[in-house]
């Protein structure tokens, strides 16, 4: 198994483990159950049918299909009701960014055009794991897939699976027409409309989506080092997903910061899980061969091979 498939191994195992533990209904428990179970047997398919060239591409694009199933899954986990008692002491954190300090003001004191790309930049977090896979690609990293994955599963699972302990509401419902953004742009529209039929409604912290994006520059910065331009632009998207995410009412920005903190945590996490299947795989060839064990990747910032 690639590191990759063991995050998600582990996150659908976790979500098992709490369908069981968990309050929920019947429905649900056999729900997430049953979704588990058929995970389990595409990659049992999967890894059955390696010498298929198909499959290893497959391997690198089936876990995104997942990471639909894992926020949807989290879903399934919400409470009957919410008592919104963490939402009214994460607000005042928000009042004081967007109205005492201006932050608001600021946003749109140019009219519609940051608004709009804040927006913007909210919306494409969706296509941003293929996006990244499809640069990767490009830019001839295909073999590092796994770590790419591995990063970006880590800032994106790490936030489902904390969901059902924080049982929170986004901003927009709970306060209603409060704290709003003033200048509505279409794309707005499309992401009110995205969040209001398709978002789940266990918790918002802490902000997958800021920690997606921020695991993906991370992941950059680590295969890529030398593309200062590219990472710089993977740095600078991820912090307009974050700025977006609380003056869109999305989120609060205590979950922006927790998304950012899961994200960052993710590069290093998933580089030390890589170099650890890396160590494991040629000790056991070189004990394999009766060679002598050493580490074969000394430390490094790095390791593009």
């Amino acid at each position: 198994m690639r590191v990759s498939e063991c995050v998600i191994a582990g996150f659908f195992t976790w979500t098992s483990a709490l369908a069981v533990a968990l309050p929920i209904t019947s429905t649900m428990r056999t729900r997430t159950l049953l979704a588990n179970l058929i995970v389990l047997l595409i990659y049992i398919l999967l890894l059955h049918s390696q010498e298929w060239r198909w499959v290893e591409y497959a391997r690198d694009w089936v876990p995104q299909a997942l990471m639909i199933l894992a926020y949807k899954q989290s879903g399934w986990f919400a409470p009957a009701q919410h008592t919104n008692a963490l939402e009214h002491d994460w607000i005042l954190w928000d009042r004081l960014l967007l109205d005492t300090l201006g932050g608001r003001r600021l946003i749109e004191s140019s009219g519609a055009i940051v608004p709009a790309l804040l927006e913007l930049s909210y919306s494409l977090v969706y296509a941003l794991p293929p996006i990244t896979m499809a640069v990767l690609y490009v830019l001839r990293l295909r073999r590092r897939s796994d770590t790419l994955l591995t990063i970006y599963l880590l800032g994106l699972l790490l936030c489902n699976a904390q969901f059902p302990f924080w049982p929170s509401e986004p901003p927009r419902a709970v306060f209603p027409g409060q704290d709003m953004p003033t200048v509505v742009t279409p794309i707005r529209q499309f992401n009110l409309w995205l969040v209001g039929n398709y978002g789940i409604h266990t918790s918002v912290f802490p902000s997958a989506h800021v920690s997606g994006a921020f695991a993906a520059a991370m992941a950059m910065a680590y295969l890529a080092p030398r593309r200062r331009a590219l990472v710089l632009a993977y740095f600078g998207y991820a912090a307009l997903v974050g700025v977006a995410t609380v003056y869109g009412r999305y989120h609060y920005a205590v979950d922006a910061l927790g998304g950012f903190i899961v994200g960052t945590v993710a590069g290093p996490l998933g580089a030390l899980l890589m170099r650890a299947a890396r160590w494991r795989q040629n000790r056991s060839l070189l004990r394999a061969r009766g060679e002598q064990v050493t580490d074969p990747y000394p430390s490094a910032r790095y390791d593009t091979r």
